[in-house]
């Protein structure tokens, strides 16, 4: 009887063992990202992401909680905007800062998650010229602890956030292109 909880208990400690190899062999970062083409100019585009009041029209977090509170702060748009927002289970709650502008290039932000779990990210668009319109490429970065790893072996941040920014850029896409150019 003893001999078998003995065993029991060493094929457990086996397992956990395993699980924790597997967890910190995970790699430490993880990027998602997706492009879509806009027929407008990298101005055109930029002008819609490097001001957070213009998100709205395209944003597909608002989509899923209307009633989200935003909160705007600091410059009006490019370096040092801020945007806080405090929404459902299903948005959380965070806090962005461009932290950097690049007309028609680059905008930069720094993203804090407060709920449903604390960490940090960073979001980058670009947008490239491309055959009379932009390749506009949204992406999300960010640097895994330990547990962050081990929750990624269940979560897959590429379905889970890909999706979204994909229904972003579409909406993103119409805003844009329904706007007559300057």
């Amino acid at each position: 009887m003893l001999q078998t909880v003995l065993i029991i208990l060493a094929v457990l400690a086996a397992i956990v063992v395993l699980l924790l190899i597997v967890v910190a062999l995970q790699p430490s970062a993880f990027r998602v990202a997706r492009s879509t083409k806009i027929a407008a100019t990298p101005a055109a585009v930029f002008e819609h992401v490097n001001d957070f009041h213009k998100w709205n029209a395209w944003n597909p977090w608002g989509k899923i909680d209307p009633a989200m509170k935003q909160t705007y702060e600091g410059a009006p748009a490019g370096q040092g905007a801020k945007y806080s927002w405090v929404g459902n289970k299903d948005v959380g709650e965070g806090r962005m800062t461009i932290v950097e502008s690049r007309p028609g290039n680059l905008v930069r932000i720094d993203m804090q998650f407060i709920k449903p779990f604390a960490g940090t990210s960073v979001a980058e668009f670009t947008f490239q010229p491309e055959g009379g319109g932009t390749t506009v490429t949204w992406s999300m970065s960010s640097t895994k602890n330990f547990m962050m790893k081990g929750m990624h072996l269940i979560m897959n941040m590429d379905k889970m956030i890909g999706g979204q920014f994909e229904k972003g850029l579409a909406d993103m896409k119409r805003e844009v292109e329904a706007v007559p150019a300057k």
